[in-house]
């Protein structure tokens, strides 16, 4: 695809291509994306995957990943968190990983302009968030999963997953609209989850704040903007950024992950802080191999790349998302700005929707 732009210190448009080609790879005929060859799939991460292709060009193959998806998806519109090629590795029912594929098919919605396709997968978007609905709370928060021993609902919510939950539901929201279909309760359930991000993070979710996605997350999915997006980046950037080299996945480690740092490239994109974010970018290149795929991570100082000998299919679909952010390549390169998503960011705490 030689349109694509060069981003000179972070990828050419070669490059770009060269981790596509390692995410194809990895596909298998009924579309799925493990995460490296002979490992597991999950739909979260697997999304990521026909996402980056399609940014990529490699229409067919996206395609193909929303096949797999949709003759795995349950009657429930959930999906197995992990899934191996001769069987369910973990059977929990994830609503974070369930719902990831609204974004999914608003993005390639965006990126193709196939309202057909946009139609085909609606009902399996519709039953994904009916599911994760199913599990949100009186104060907004939305509980993690289902316990895969007798489908009891999870004891709490994650910050992280519920962020992304979010924006599965703005994407969920503008599927709809598109299509012309009314699902009223759709926003206002996203509502209800942004306040719960934004002004509820103490009381309504496990404490996970060692780790570097419940830093970023809430300003990824859009519950926090403006200043408040930009002070919670500020307040804990020395805390996850090692210079020089990346992201900390947890705050108490030397441990740099490839796809954090990718996903707070876009962030940083997200609040305009386009040169840091470029900056982190550039730094993360060394954990790039030839072939364009990526290692997982690295432990510092010894350079060790952890876990060992593991490059992965979805640190590669975050790297060419992140390098669409920063180069907006594709017509869905805002798409984490909110460009044409409902804003659902809430100024201040409403006392109706208080859980106490």
């Amino acid at each position: 695809m030689s349109s694509l732009p060069d981003l000179p210190g972070v990828l050419s448009p070669q490059q770009v291509q060269a981790t596509a080609d390692a995410i194809v790879e990895l596909q298998q005929p009924s579309g799925k994306i493990p995460w490296f060859p002979g490992g597991h799939a999950d739909p979260w991460n697997h999304v990521e995957c026909a996402m980056a292709l399609v940014v990529a060009g490699r229409r067919d193959e996206a395609c193909r990943a929303y096949d797999w998806l949709s003759s795995t998806q349950l009657e429930d519109g959930s999906w197995f968190s992990y899934y191996l090629d001769d069987g369910i590795e973990d059977p929990r029912r994830d609503t974070n990983v369930s719902t990831y594929v609204a974004v999914g098919a608003w993005h390639h919605w965006k990126v193709t302009g196939d309202v057909g396709f946009l139609e085909e997968l609606f009902p399996m978007v519709d039953r994904a968030i009916a599911f994760a609905l199913r599990l949100q709370q009186p104060g907004g928060e939305v509980l993690w999963s289902l316990e895969p021993e007798d489908l009891r609902p999870a004891d709490y919510a994650l910050l992280t997953g519920s962020s992304s939950v979010l924006l599965s539901l703005r994407c969920a929201v503008g599927i709809a609209e598109v299509l012309g279909i009314e699902r009223p309760e759709w926003y206002v359930a996203a509502v209800r989850l942004a306040e719960a991000i934004a002004w509820r993070e103490d009381s309504a979710f496990a404490d996970k704040s060692r780790w570097a996605m419940d830093w970023y997350y809430p300003v990824l999915g859009g519950a926090l903007v403006g200043d408040r997006a930009v002070a919670r980046i500020d307040e804990r950037w020395d805390q996850f950024v090692m210079s020089g080299f990346g992201v900390r996945c947890v705050s108490t480690n030397e441990w740099v992950t490839a796809s954090e740092t990718a996903e707070c490239v876009i962030a940083l994109d997200a609040i305009g802080r386009r040169d840091e974010a470029r900056r982190l970018m550039t730094w993360v290149q060394y954990l790039r191999e030839a072939d364009g795929s990526y290692w997982t991570g690295c432990v510092h100082p010894e350079e060790i790349h952890f876990p060992g000998g593991e490059k992965t299919s979805y640190t590669a679909g975050a790297m060419i998302l992140a390098w669409d952010a920063l180069s907006d390549t594709s017509p869905a390169a805002g798409m984490f700005r909110g460009v044409g998503l409902p804003a659902v960011a809430v100024d201040e705490p409403s006392l109706d929707l208080d859980p106490d």
